[in-house]
């Protein structure tokens, strides 16, 4: 994966890399790809942020059980 990826589809890039990104999207079908890919990932990680926690608040993390 093209690290510009992902960083691109956050919005993370200074208006300079971003639109160096979107000029090398232009010519490069792999991050064409990866960008069709990746299009959700904000949403899918707001879905996560937001959405409630499935342990009980009870029960410790899994790590700490055996």
């Amino acid at each position: 994966m093209h690290d510009g990826v992902a960083a691109y589809v956050l919005g993370v890039l200074d208006d300079e890399e971003h639109e160096a990104f979107e000029r090398h999207l232009d010519t490069c079908e792999r991050c064409q790809a990866e960008l069709i890919e990746l299009a959700e990932l904000p949403e899918e990680l707001d879905e996560l942020k937001n959405a409630p926690s499935a342990s009980s608040g009870d029960d410790p993390p899994m790590s700490m059980s055996r």
